[in-house]
């Protein structure tokens, strides 16, 4: 088995072959290996962890998309009043910054400590040490408004901070895999479950069994927070949004969602993309039909089909990890249709899987030229926006993309 498939079964993420190459190459340094087979094969759990550790994501700040704090404290708030505590959930938590902005965004609405209690998981043990410790750099408060540093945190070094014990306090960290969560202990425990920015690593069948343990987890009406690219896919598999603006709330479906190997499949590479589907069309009975007196310029059915299959091709491909195959049908289809969008977005998706991020940046933004409401790969540019640190064109494409999505929620 390979490196990426290894991690892949290990976590659940896709993580591209020259990340996985990269990160063993790393680890055969530091261990002496100088086989890539015999260091695989000689693979303990122990050094799967200290593997693992080089291909999570990290990346968070406090009050990232504060709309989905301030959500929750109304939520809190008013329970509360009605006598009763609230249970959140933080998967994946990172460093801690996500729980430690809920305890704080709680203490400013006035909550009292016993009216909630957080729990935080996170795959990686490294990031797990890190929200314990509390300590955070200049990175993390990038906030427009940062006065809750001198509310919350103590000044340790140059430019750490550690945020106050008594809020440490209020978090229960521990090392756990959403994919692997014990769903039956837990069985509906969460009244808020916190889950923004993992799906977009998963592939289909993976963000299905993902959605279906967070279903499990979160109390019948609770509610969950989303990241902006992922609220679609919990449309297609028993969510429903909530109108809290910008914090991509949603709430479980009255009918239970259907177990991830009863779920249908997903409409091909549409997993980010929460469309209505158009009506059906009822083929006029023959004897209306008018004879044809010369030959129309629009593709005939079998050509038609053949243009979807290469697409549909491409997306079976794209999920099995046969890059190459995948992006060759795609070029296929834009031989024969230059300005298909989805070509691009396709595109893109695989480029970003094969760790070729300027290519998939020069896909999506060719596919926004063509659509510029194409709401996924607006998504996309922005979190590849955040994560090369170019914070304004993140926050321009992510706002142009929530009016899409807005405009989408208004018409349906």
């Amino acid at each position: 088995m390979t490196a990426q498939a290894m991690l892949r079964r290990a976590t659940g993420l896709s993580v591209s072959k020259s990340v996985a190459e990269r990160a063993v190459g790393q680890r055969m340094e530091q261990t002496g290996f100088s086989d890539s087979e015999a260091y695989l094969q000689a693979l303990t759990p122990a050094e799967m962890t200290q593997l693992i550790e080089l291909v999570v994501v990290p990346e968070s700040w406090l009050f990232r998309d504060p709309q989905a704090f301030y959500a929750t404290v109304e939520l809190v708030q008013e329970r509360w009043a009605r006598g009763r505590a609230t249970r959140i959930l933080s998967i994946p938590c990172a460093g801690g910054e996500e729980p430690y902005s809920m305890a704080m965004a709680l203490r400013d609405g006035g909550v009292p400590k016993q009216a909630f209690s957080i729990d935080a998981y996170d795959l990686s043990p490294g990031c797990i040490e890190r929200a314990q410790a509390g300590v955070y750099g200049r990175n993390a408060f990038r906030a427009q408004d940062v006065a809750f540093r001198e509310r919350y945190f103590t000044h340790v070094a140059d430019d750490a901070y550690r945020i106050i014990d008594s809020l440490r306090e209020q978090v229960t960290f521990r090392q756990g895999n959403l994919l692997q969560f014990d769903t039956v202990t837990y069985s509906r425990h969460y009244d808020v479950i916190f889950c923004r920015n993992l799906l977009i690593y998963f592939d289909k069948p993976t963000t299905r069994a993902a959605i279906h343990n967070l279903s499990a987890l979160l109390a019948d009406d609770g509610m969950l927070l989303a990241g902006y690219a992922e609220v679609p896919s919990f449309c297609q598999n028993g969510f429903a949004t909530l109108q809290f603006r910008q914090a991509f709330a949603l709430k479980k479906e009255t009918a239970a969602p259907a177990s991830p190997m009863q779920v249908a499949p997903l409409p091909a590479m549409r997993t980010l993309r929460s469309v209505p589907p158009a009506p059906r069309r009822t083929a006029a009975p023959v004897a209306q039909a008018a004879p044809r007196t010369r030959p129309v310029s629009v593709p005939a059915p079998a050509t038609q089909a053949a243009q979807a299959d290469l697409l549909a091709e491409a997306r079976l491909l794209a999920d099995r990890g046969q890059l190459r195959e995948a992006g060759e049908k795609c070029h296929a289809h834009l031989a024969r249709v230059p300005e298909a969008a989805e070509a691009y977005f396709m595109l893109g998706i695989i480029n970003e899987l094969a760790g070729k991020m300027d290519l998939a940046d020069d896909y999506w933004r060719r596919c926004i030229y063509l659509q510029p409401d194409h709401y996924e790969a607006l998504c996309h540019l922005s979190l590849l926006a955040e994560r090369n640190g170019n914070h304004t064109a993140a926050a321009t494409l992510k706002a142009r993309a929530a009016r899409i999505y807005q405009r989408r929620q208004a018409s349906n």
